[in-house]
């Protein structure tokens, strides 16, 4: 055989390898074909929670505008204020199928021990919107107002029970935290709070806890049906409309501080950067949608996008923030 043609030969097969590495999706190739098959669209909580609520509004987005036209069925793996969904994702590093959801919680559930993982063990692709918490009471609640819950606490810390979602030290129990210690009150570590897996609507409709501390999207429509009365939300501004926008802040009613429940998309660790590429101008693209505002505005969800490299900055520094945070309320010694 002469020299040219085993070259040739060479050649061929490299090219047919490399066609046959590129036909079974390796992560190697330039011009792989990306997205193909079907996307795993992970909620890290129960049905109908606010991270669940969140990343099917944002798969049926996706899917209206377009921009993604491959299947991007929607699971929840719930658990442990999302640390089981995230452990789960250390199993599959490199993939480029996975995208969840997540706020708060990725920080605080580290900082607070349930987990040595954080927000360093995933691939931060966008911070999409900002929600708030508020603070409900079922419709026959002797509570009028977040001062009337306080002045209770204040007298006696163990007479009012709050519950929420999230574990202990986590979103929902640290977001009413920091309101009670702005309203004055010392012994926040005696104040009952009860951690439930799936939503507390129940609880508090049923007189088992006074008080639901949430996401103000997750109960914003029994909110405007009357059956739970919000005392209060968390921005330091009125947000959405109708009966929404009649929530007062925690501010109008004397209490100097706010609480901003942040969420964004995120792949497994290591995600291949074609795919981290695609998703970038995918969800930049997203942003600027008129089926994204709309969805937004029914949910009460304020703009807060972030592209990748700047929210990888924002979650390092907002980290150190609730390290202070749970310093100062005495979950951190």
């Amino acid at each position: 055989m002469n020299k040219g043609r085993a070259t040739s030969l060479v050649l061929m097969l490299l090219i047919i390898l490399s066609f046959g590495l590129n036909a079974e999706g390796q992560k190697d190739a330039g011009n792989i074909a990306y997205p193909k098959g079907m996307f795993d669209f992970v909620a890290p909580g129960g049905a109908g929670g606010g991270w669940d609520l969140t990343i099917r509004t944002t798969a049926k987005a996706l899917k209206d505008t377009g921009l993604v036209k491959i299947p991007m069925p929607v699971r929840n793996n719930p658990g442990a204020g999302g640390s089981v969904h995230l452990a789960s994702l250390q199993e599959k590093k490199d993939s480029d199928k996975i995208i969840t959801v997540y706020s708060a919680p990725l920080l605080l559930t580290n900082l607070n021990g349930t987990t040595e993982l954080g927000h360093k063990d995933v691939t931060p692709l966008a911070r999409l919107i900002a929600d708030y918490a508020v603070f409900v009471v079922a419709a026959d609640s002797p509570y009028q107002s977040l001062n009337d819950v306080m002045d209770a606490l204040k007298k006696n810390p163990k007479s009012v029970k709050v519950g929420g979602v999230s574990s202990v030290g986590s979103m929902d129990h640290v977001q009413f935290l920091i309101m009670a210690k702005a309203a004055g009150i010392s012994a926040l570590n005696q104040i009952d709070y009860i951690s439930f897996d799936d939503s507390a609507t129940a609880q508090v409709l049923g007189g088992h806890i006074d008080l639901f501390s949430t996401g103000l999207s997750e109960v914003m429509g029994l909110i405007e049906s009357g059956d739970l009365r919000a005392l209060a939300q968390t921005s330091d501004h009125r947000v959405g409309e109708g009966v929404v926008a009649d929530i007062p802040s925690c501010i109008e009613q004397g209490i100097d501080a706010t609480f901003v429940n942040w969420r964004g998309l995120f792949g497994a660790p290591e995600m291949p950067d074609y795919a981290v590429n695609f998703w970038r101008e995918t969800l930049a693209k997203l942003v600027v949608t008129p089926e994204w505002d709309a969805a937004r505005e029914l949910n009460g969800w304020d703009d807060a996008y972030q592209d990748a490299p700047e929210f990888e900055a924002f979650l390092g520094q907002d980290y150190e923030n609730y390290k202070s945070i749970l310093t100062d309320i005495g979950m951190i010694k």
